[in-house]
Parts: structure tokens; sequence; C-alpha cells
């Protein structure tokens, strides 16, 4: 008889140890609920007109039915960017040249954000089920926007060619990014208990930028979003790919980041991040999405127990789940053998 209840997130992220350690997800793929439920509700959000409740009811009451405090839903910057596609692509992007950057439409991007999201919004908040409030917002970071509208390489060269250039982006991205960030504290702060953006920094080894460059233009850019969440009384959560371990102090000390998702054991074990990090921050994740596809049964058993007992009591806030998502590639039945095992541990 599980009741959700989101303030078990709420206080992850806040750093202080829930009551009952929450699962989390950054994304779980409709397909992959669609599987395990035997319903068919995806096709109400993409059909060439959509009914929005029809997909978030089913879609969050998948959350409450597996067990989870809140539901996770973020809309993302890069999917209505004029002239974007760059960071799925590996091409060049738009903006190439500082004339290109002058006659972009930087300040229509928020009304064509709330225009497109609007109803999505409208319609998860009226099928959120009782006890529970979304975690999520408004998708995309500085990085990822900016390399939406570049092209990664292309930004890498800016950096030399064109170092004004290359600097004044982030700080346009970032006014633009505060602006949607208002927008959407205003009119849907009410439906988030906590709220996020996902911007992978790093690769398996380093970051994607100097980290320099990470501080000079990006880290400001996370303040002042975190800045806005904080003052609506949100607590901020980081989902961050990659080995950013020389950028960590600074996204906790000058950003001011509450928790951090994302980890992936070929960098560092679930376990490195808590005994670094978490005496400042929460974190969650902890268990590998590559080993929902590829371990054993008893040895995905025993990873979930160990990370679950080791960093469940002492470590501060923690929430537990894949350390990045849950795509249409996993497994469904490992998916559900790592929550119902967490759930027999917490005895719910």
């Amino acid at each position: 008889m599980f009741k959700p209840n989101y303030q078990n997130i709420v206080d992850a992220a806040r750093n202080v140890e829930p009551k009952r350690v929450p699962l989390y997800e950054h994304l779980i793929n409709a397909g992959i609920m669609e599987r395990i439920t035997g319903q068919k509700f995806a096709h109400h959000y993409f059909a060439e007109k959509p009914d929005y409740e029809k997909f978030f009811a089913p879609y969050c009451d998948f959350f409450r039915v597996y067990g989870y405090d809140t539901v996770t839903y973020e809309a993302c910057v890069t999917e209505i960017l004029p002239h974007g596609g760059a960071l799925a692509h590996p091409r060049p992007g738009y903006i190439d040249s500082p004339e290109k950057f002058e006659s972009y439409p930087f300040d229509k991007v928020p009304e064509i954000y709330a225009e497109f999201f609007r109803k999505k919004f409208d319609a998860l908040k009226k099928t959120m089920p009782d006890g529970m409030l979304a975690i999520g917002g408004v998708g995309n970071g500085i990085f990822e926007i900016v390399q939406d509208l570049t092209g990664y390489q292309s930004l890498c060269l800016l950096a030399y060619d064109e170092p004004e250039l290359y600097a004044a982006l982030f700080k346009k991205v970032g006014d633009m990014l505060a602006a949607i960030w208002k927008w959407f504290l205003r009119e849907y702060g009410d439906a988030f208990c906590v709220v996020r953006f996902g911007d992978d920094l790093g690769f398996r080894s380093n970051t994607l930028l100097p980290p320099d460059d990470i501080r000079a233009h990006i880290i400001p850019q996370y303040k002042r979003i975190v800045d806005l969440a904080h003052a609506a009384g949100k607590p901020f959560l980081l989902h961050c790919c990659g080995n950013i371990f020389s950028v960590m102090d600074d996204i906790i000390g000058t950003a001011k980041i509450d928790a951090k998702h994302s980890n992936e054991d070929q960098i560092a074990e679930f376990r490195v991040w808590v005994d670094k990090y978490g005496d400042r921050i929460g974190n969650f994740g902890g268990i590998d999405t590559d080993h929902l596809v590829r371990m054993d049964d008893d040895k995905l058993v025993k990873l979930v127990t160990e990370t679950y007992k080791y960093c469940g009591k002492g470590h501060g806030g923690f929430a537990i789940g894949s350390g990045n998502s849950i795509p249409d590639y996993v497994n469904p039945e490992k998916y559900l053998l790592m929550i119902d095992t967490v759930r027999k541990l917490r005895g719910a």
C-alpha cells in the first residue's frame, strides 16, 4: 500500500537523510512504460492532434504504481530553438559569425517556449497523483543550448578564432534561459518540488571544454538559474554526465547546486561521488545504466543492495535509480528487478 510523499525527494535534494530513500530517474522511456504496463499512451503526446491529458494520466500513474514519490518531466529548450539541432547531430551549427549572433532571435525564444509547452505543463499539473509533485522543469543547460546553435567542434574553433563571440554566446544564452525559467517558475512552480536541467559537461576522462572556460563562462550562468530556483523555494538538481571532478567544487561552491545526478562506473563508482561530495550535496543515481542491460540478475541485486545500504544511512541526501536514465534499450525485467529490490529493502 505505497503512498507517495514528494517530501522524500525534497529532503534528499537538500542533503537531508529522507524518511524513505526515494527512487529517482532522470528519464524513463515511455515505450518501456508501455511494455511493462501493457497500456498504449505515448502516441497521445506525439499525435497530429495530441491529447496531453490522455498521455500524462497513465504516465504519471506509472511513477505512483512503481514506488516513486515524484513524476519526472522536463521540457527541453532544444525542441523549439530556431535554427537549432547541432547538439544531436555532428555538424556545424547556425551561429558561426558575429553577424549570425547579432541577428539571432534570442529575445523571442522564451515566448516560443511558453507557447509550445504550456499545454503540456497544464496537463501534467492536472493529472498529478495525490501526494506527488514533479521533478524536472526546463530541460537543457547553458552548454547544451550553445552547442545546439553552434555545434561542438565549431564552438571549440570559436574559442580561438572569435573569443569575444565565444564568451558572448554563453552570456546571451544565460539571459534567454533565465527568462524562460522565470516564466516557468511563475506559472508552474507549484507543480514541481525539485527543479533541474541536464547539461553534460564531460566525457569519460575529462571535461568537454577546458575547466577554466567552464568556470568563466558556464558556471556563472548556472548560478543565475539556481538563484531563481532558490528564490522560488525549490532545491536545484544538476544532471551532468562525464568526468567533471575538476569543476565540481566550483559547481557546488559558486553555482550552489543542491544535488547532482549521473554516474558511470568506468569514470568512478557511485560511492566515490558520495564520499567526495555527500557532506555538501545530495547524490542521486547509483546503478550504472549499462548494468540494467547486461549484468546478471544475482549481481544486480547484490549491487543495488550494497549501494542502498552504503549510501542510504549516514551519507546525507540520497535517491537511488539508474546512473543515467531508462532508455528504450534497457531490459525492462532488469529495471523492474532494480526497483523491486529497492522497495523490498525499504519496506514499501
